[in-house]
């Protein structure tokens, strides 16, 4: 099967509607949308672009789902080699139980953002997907918002978005590993947090970890609505990436015996293609 070469077509367009002179584009995307574990991470590619021209990204550089994770790995210095900036940005379990999951993600794609130290210099942002997590706070900053472009399937299409999400999936592969090594019976070394049957079959026998998400619906078992929202927990400070700051506590931890739950967040739809990654 031909896999699809993502072009900058689209950021350059981009560019061009900003008007003339050097323009910055930013692609992002994200990675664990659809995890019962871990975080949700942000990638984030910021590219100059002057008068329409363009640094070429790597060759090589595409979807990360469509790429092995030892190509994927050898590709993050060569981007960030060849962009403005990059960096990844993260929202916590804790964060998900608490605002859901959209919230989660305007956080850390805000978070990957600020982590690129552009100080608001963005003149458009390439989001793939279909919802727009960002504009309503972007708005609402101190600094001029940049126009946000969405495009369903930029990762595969997009250079920039394609960089951006090798760099996010890179980084939560490598942080899952970490956390299996506090619970190994759940796989995350293997499965990164997603609903494998060794995932969800060790949910069933030992109950949640403080790193699932605990509002989703996590074990086997035939799924029992709650009566009532549990409590929040409170969300987590920042999790590993580029330049990212400290920002709220560390989440509560909770006892591994405690009962799955079930997934709340109304406003969450899944994307076709999205929720394995």
């Amino acid at each position: 099967m031909t896999v699809a070469v993502p072009t900058l077509e689209v950021e350059r367009a981009l560019a061009a509607r900003c008007g003339a002179g050097r323009r910055l584009v930013v692609g992002i995307d994200e990675v664990g949308r659809g995890a019962l574990a871990g975080p949700v991470a942000v990638g984030a590619c910021a590219l100059e672009v002057v008068d329409g021209v363009i640094a070429p990204l790597p060759e090589g550089v595409r979807d990360s789902k469509k790429l092995t994770a030892r190509r994927r790995e050898a590709l993050v210095e060569p981007i960030l080699g060849s962009v403005r900036a990059g960096a990844v940005g993260w929202s916590s379990p804790a964060e998900i139980d608490e605002f859901g999951i959209m919230p989660a993600l305007t956080r850390a794609a805000l978070r990957a953002l600020e982590a690129l130290g552009l100080d608001g210099a963005a003149d458009a942002i390439l989001l793939d997907g279909d919802v727009d997590v960002l504009t309503p706070s972007l708005a609402a900053a101190e600094h001029p918002a940049p126009l946000v472009h969405l495009q369903v399937a930029a990762d595969r299409d997009c250079a920039s978005v394609a960089a951006a999400s090798v760099l996010a999936k890179v980084a939560r592969d490598a942080h899952m590993i970490e956390l299996d090594a506090e619970a190994p019976h759940y796989g995350w070394a293997s499965n990164k947090g997603y609903g494998s049957a060794v995932h969800r079959e060790a949910i069933d026998l030992r109950g949640v970890h403080e790193h699932h998400r605990r509002s989703w619906r996590l074990g086997s078992r035939p799924a029992v609505a709650p009566s009532a929202p549990a409590a929040p927990a409170a969300a987590s400070g920042a999790l590993p990436g580029r330049r990212e700051t400290p920002l709220i506590a560390a989440p509560r931890r909770a006892p591994e015996s405690m009962e799955a739950g079930v997934l709340w967040d109304a406003q969450w739809h899944p994307q076709y293609g999205k929720e394995r990654r």
